[in-house]
């Protein structure tokens, strides 16, 4: 007796009651505010609330203050490092998770590696805070150095996922070919997985950066004096007056992250 089967409609989730209006109200509460600081940023008034009429005023503002200047350096030369430095460990730890036969206390080494991301940041900040106040004491340094070591313990976790995402997707026979052809395991690394991996590596170095340049809690109780980042800066400067010169700020430091975003997509594009 042949089977009768019967056609079940597939579930869509756009044809529920309301879903139209939910997705509407959540992009509203997600890009309303985004739109309003842009907007704002072109204000030619002084106040947050009163339109003035378009102007660039305080975009020069910004450019043209040294304090912004000098926090917009410091914060890109920290990101940068930690970001490179980041990157690097969480590609070693990467590999060593996953190219690497199971055994007791595997998932223990990698819920240690990603616990940074459950712990609240303002304990790491304080945690770190502490740590360094004693090295500060012994060595008598007081350098950015603090402030690099500090984003990029802080990073590795968020470089560590896409780049173990990538070798995990990879194919392990590539590597194994390469190995029974004779290489050492330096140019199997070199030849076959570094080429497989760079996309994911791309993407844990972007997201370190971003994260890195975007830090305010750990910068803030890790900083000396006269270290201040952007964010901080930005936070300094909410707390005595207000301008819309913040807008501008916030602004392009939207502009850099949508063109980190868009760059990755086109690398991961021509790689994929």
């Amino acid at each position: 007796m042949a089977e009768i089967r019967v056609n079940k409609p597939r579930f869509d989730i756009r044809a529920l009651p309301g879903f139209a209006f939910l997705a509407l109200f959540t992009f509203a509460l997600l890009y309303l505010p985004i739109i309003t600081l842009v907007a704002y940023a072109f204000n030619g008034s002084e106040s947050l609330t009163a339109w003035g009429g378009l102007s660039l005023r305080w975009f020069a503002d910004a450019a043209a203050n040294t304090a912004v200047q000098d926090a917009a350096w410091r914060s890109l030369v920290i990101a940068l490092s930690a970001a490179i430095f980041a990157t690097t460990a969480a590609t070693m730890a990467a590999i060593a998770t996953t190219r690497t036969a199971a055994y007791r206390g595997l998932g223990v080494k990698y819920a240690f590696i990603n616990l940074p991301l459950m712990v609240p940041e303002i304990v790491t900040a304080v945690a770190l805070l502490i740590v360094f106040a004693r090295v500060k004491v012994w060595t008598g340094y007081s350098g950015l150095g603090y402030l690099i070591l500090a984003h990029t313990a802080f990073c590795i976790p968020f470089a560590y996922l896409p780049i173990r995402a990538r070798l995990e997707g990879m194919d392990s026979a590539l590597e194994r070919a390469a190995a029974d052809l004779y290489a050492t395991p330096w140019n199997v690394f070199r030849r076959v997985t570094l080429p497989l991996l760079r996309p994911g590596m791309i993407a844990g170095f972007m997201l370190a950066f971003v994260i890195s340049l975007d830090d305010v809690v750990i910068s803030e109780f890790v900083k000396s004096g006269g270290q201040d980042t952007l964010p901080t800066y930005m936070l300094g400067q909410l707390r005595r007056t207000v301008t819309p010169e913040v807008n501008a700020i916030a602004t392009a430091f939207l502009a850099l992250s949508v063109l980190l975003v868009t760059v990755f997509f086109f690398i991961n594009r021509k790689k994929t």
